[in-house]
């Protein structure tokens, strides 16, 4: 129950700061409107960075499903925790959501376009590809495994609590290089847990919440993670030898 918990508050805290952080670009009359790309990505990095700060002593601060996945894939964690995880993951992004809702209400109100409020939400492609689409989560969340894997490698961030602040970097270097096509969900519960808040929420005006594209962000990421994880255990094994 303490991994749960941690999970939950983790996966909560990720999405609060980091659609938190979209919000104040995208929506209208915020003091930070219009801030663009590199406010975000940076967000993102700090968002992640401080999830894995707050839940990281309570559980392995997976705080996405597709780590949760790649990590038992490659015998490191149990799959009897899988489905727990992803539940625990999922409630936390749908929790953090409706504090964002209710926070920046006002702004909702001002902002007309329907894209730009499920933008606050969930993910959406730049062209819509549905090849080039899942391919970039793909690539971007192996990115993602492959370097928390090597992270894990260095004797300093098993002691220093350096360890978060590499995930930051690594997320906000994936947003920065990898992200503008698809708005690099990389992470299940990132897209569709709010993804389903955003068709709950009474949002006047909101539109649809394009679940067409919704299947990408689950698939692309699991599908990455997955290749990420066994590539790199491929990879030390062969040093091994």
């Amino acid at each position: 129950m303490v991994q749960l918990l941690g999970e939950f508050i983790g996966t909560f805290v990720l999405i609060l700061l980091g659609n938190g952080v979209v919000s104040g670009v995208v929506l209208k009359k915020t003091k930070a409107t219009g801030a663009g790309w590199i406010a975000i990505t940076l967000g993102w990095g700090f968002a992640v960075m401080m999830g894995v700060y707050v839940s990281g002593f309570m559980s392995p601060a997976h705080l996405n499903p597709a780590v949760t996945i790649a990590m038992a894939l490659i015998g490191s964690f149990s799959w009897s925790m899988v489905v727990p995880y992803i539940i625990a993951q999922m409630l936390g992004a749908m929790v953090a959501s409706i504090v964002l809702y209710l926070m920046y209400l006002p702004h909702y109100k001002e902002t007309e376009e329907p894209a730009d409020i499920l933008g606050t939400f969930a993910t959406g492609p730049a062209i819509r590809n549905n090849f080039s689409n899942v391919f970039s989560e793909i690539v971007g969340t192996a990115m993602l495994v492959i370097a928390i894997l090597a992270f894990g490698q260095y004797d300093i961030t098993q002691t220093s609590g350096v360890s978060p602040m590499l995930v930051g970097a690594i997320i906000t270097a994936i947003g920065l290089s990898l992200g503008a096509t698809t708005g690099y969900a990389l992470n299940p519960a990132r897209d569709l847990g709010p993804r389903i808040m955003h068709a709950i929420l009474p949002i006047e005006g909101k539109g649809d919440s394009d679940w067409s594209y919704a299947w990408i962000p689950i698939v692309g990421p699991i599908v990455g993670g997955g290749l990420g994880a066994i590539l790199f255990q491929a990879v030390i094994n062969f040093v091994a030898k």
